[in-house]
């Protein structure tokens, strides 16, 4: 989730997500609104995350620790860098976590142009091990006005869990319409994980449900893309999964507490 700042929100390749969601203004959304949001859906703690693109900063990382210190046990923070300087992009995401105590590092691929093999990445992931912080990105098609190809789970992700073994990765919006290949790469590779921001628990494709449903009920979490959908609208249909007791739980925070290493880990 991301608590989205007006700038962000006015980007030109958000226009689709406006037209889906009816918006004919760009409001403004205070902090106090995504806390209500989560409260409503009895959400504990959500990982805000920021936003960085060619143009620079969207969500800019010392926004979110302002967030984040102003809710301190209700958001974790979640670092994004600039991928086109790699070094300098180290040395923030080194800040974020030492200094800032965020808890994970999110690229978004589309946004750059580059899939996630491309070799700027790369210090980035030898940091990510080196911190002991998960790597999140988007796989799937694109919303936003951009190219989906680097949505791709094979081969582009593919090459970076091959690559590097210890590196955790999440990654997002379940892999539409790719499903089978991030489901295949959960299977396949121990470090790889799947959230389900951006899709309503009644959308969920039906193999992707069955995944969960057994094999996958360690490898996949809860997300929103918040303020694109609510935890609320998410949730919906939920119960309809039969997931059963023990994956639902490990849906909802279990098997992010653990990923992340957030408190009363299971």
């Amino acid at each position: 989730m991301q608590h989205p700042t007006r700038y962000f929100l006015e980007q030109p390749f958000f226009e689709p997500l406006r037209r889906w969601g009816r918006q004919d203004s760009i409001p403004d959304i205070p902090l106090s609104s995504t806390i209500e949001a989560m409260d409503k859906a009895g959400v504990g703690v959500g990982l805000l995350a920021a936003w960085w693109g060619p143009a620079g900063a969207l969500i800019d990382n010392d926004e979110v620790a302002s967030f984040v210190r102003q809710h301190p046990t209700r958001f974790a923070g979640v670092a994004s860098v600039n991928l086109a300087r790699p070094m300098d992009a180290v040395r923030e995401l080194r800040r974020c976590v030492r200094e800032l105590g965020f808890v994970a590092l999110r690229i978004v691929p589309w946004l750059w142009g580059w899939p996630p093999d491309d070799r700027r990445y790369y210090p980035l992931y030898a940091e990510c091990i080196e911190l002991d912080v998960p790597f999140c990105l988007q796989v799937g098609h694109t919303g936003p006005l951009l190219s989906s190809e680097t949505g791709r789970p094979i081969p582009y992700l593919e090459n970076v869990a091959l690559d590097f073994p210890e590196l955790r990765i999440v990654a997002g919006h379940i892999g539409v319409p790719w499903t089978q290949e991030i489901i295949s790469l959960a299977t396949k590779f121990s470090n790889v994980y799947i959230d389900t921001s951006a899709y309503k628990a009644t959308r969920y494709p039906a193999d992707f449900v069955e995944f969960m449903r057994g094999r996958g009920a360690k490898r996949v979490m809860f997300g929103t893309n918040y303020p694109m959908l609510t935890a609320s609208a998410c949730l919906e249909g939920m119960k309809e999964l039969g997931l059963g007791e023990q994956a639902e739980q490990l849906f909802l925070s279990g098997n992010a507490q653990r990923v992340f290493k957030l408190p009363d880990a299971v």
